[in-house]
């Protein structure tokens, strides 16, 4: 329930048309006048963020952290989205009919860089929203106009890999098919663009790390997760605590993955024995994964340039080639 004059508070900055400085602190004082945010609340910030108004820039710091903060920090159990709230986040974003501004894009992936765990279809949507933004020219990607239509700058590129990275919590270290199926969904739509040279390197191995890097790996149950709590909220250390961790498993092929699990501050690492032997065995491109890959480079017809970058890396990574990856491999060669 929203506190006493919240609501009519919010309603005079619409009519209004502006959120100032003054006002921006005067919601945060009602919002965590007692240390609570509520669902209703939300959706009046969002109400707000919806309105065609001027926004002193403290709003971009308040909004989603606010957001992050009822369905992390104040879920139960604390950091963990449940489904039905991150529906209610997707709703709150799609009820405009417009594609997800930038302000709600960083409430999304604040919501999925601090929650220990996060329902798949929420940071899906995340990855798709930047997608299409990309594709369409406006949008949540979209910061001035020197910015083309179907075009992936550097700042879209890092902002991908922002949603990869918050993916890792969403119930899976490597990347996974929707994931991979997006990526080449945007290098199909994009191919014949000029780039940033970023996108190809990040194209070409979260694609590989899909294939290659542990894709039958699961995460640690939720009991063992919160037991490692200190390293998962680390802003130093290991690599920066789960997020550094995965960067730095997309960074550096599958030898990295081996590294990364090596280390002697990760928790991970009592199971490196184990984890070793399944590496190997996911280092290795299966039959269904190379039937996969096969259709999916050839669904347009054409072999793209960041396509053959990613047969290289594979070519260069997997101890071995399956037999109908070696069209594909001659043409690279």
């Amino acid at each position: 329930m929203a506190k006493p004059g919240f609501e009519d508070f919010v309603a005079a900055r619409i009519t209004g048309g502006q959120v100032s400085d003054d006002d921006v602190i005067t919601l945060r004082r009602y919002i965590y006048g007692d240390m609570t945010v509520s669902l209703e609340e939300g959706a009046a910030l969002f109400s707000l963020n919806n309105a065609d108004l001027s926004f002193a820039g403290t709003w971009y710091e308040l909004f989603p952290e606010a957001i992050g903060d009822i369905l992390v920090h104040q879920a139960q159990p604390t950091g963990y989205v449940s489904a039905e709230n991150a529906d209610w986040l997707i709703r709150q974003i799609t009820a405009d009919g417009q594609i997800c501004t930038r302000t709600e894009l960083d409430a999304v992936l604040h919501v999925l860089e601090k929650a220990r765990e996060a329902p798949v279809h929420l940071e899906q949507f995340a990855l798709r929203t930047v997608a299409d933004s990309v594709i369409n020219g406006n949008g949540a990607t979209r910061s001035g106009s020197e910015l083309k239509p179907g075009v992936i700058s550097e700042g879209e590129v890092e902002l991908l890999r922002r949603v990869l990275y918050a993916g890792g919590g969403c119930g899976g270290i490597a990347i996974s098919k929707t994931e991979a199926e997006v990526l080449f969904d945007l290098n199909d739509a994009t191919a014949e663009a000029e780039n940033h040279p970023a996108w190809s390197e990040l194209f070409s191995k979260a694609v590989a790390n899909h294939l290659m890097a542990m894709s039958g790996f699961t995460p640690p149950p939720r009991e063992v997760a919160l037991a490692r709590e200190n390293w998962l909220e680390q802003p130093g250390g290991f690599e920066g605590g789960l997020g550094g961790f995965f960067k730095r498993m997309i960074s550096g092929g599958t030898s990295a993955v081996r590294e990364a699990y090596s280390e002697g501050d990760n928790p991970y690492a009592a199971r490196h024995g184990a984890m070793q032997a399944e590496i190997a065995v996911n280092e290795v491109v299966t039959e269904d994964e190379a039937g996969w890959l096969v259709n999916r480079i050839g669904r347009d017809g054409v072999l793209h340039e960041n396509e053959k970058v990613l047969l290289r890396f594979i070519r260069e990574e997997s101890p071995n080639i399956h037999p109908a990856l070696q069209p594909l491999m001659d043409r690279v060669a």
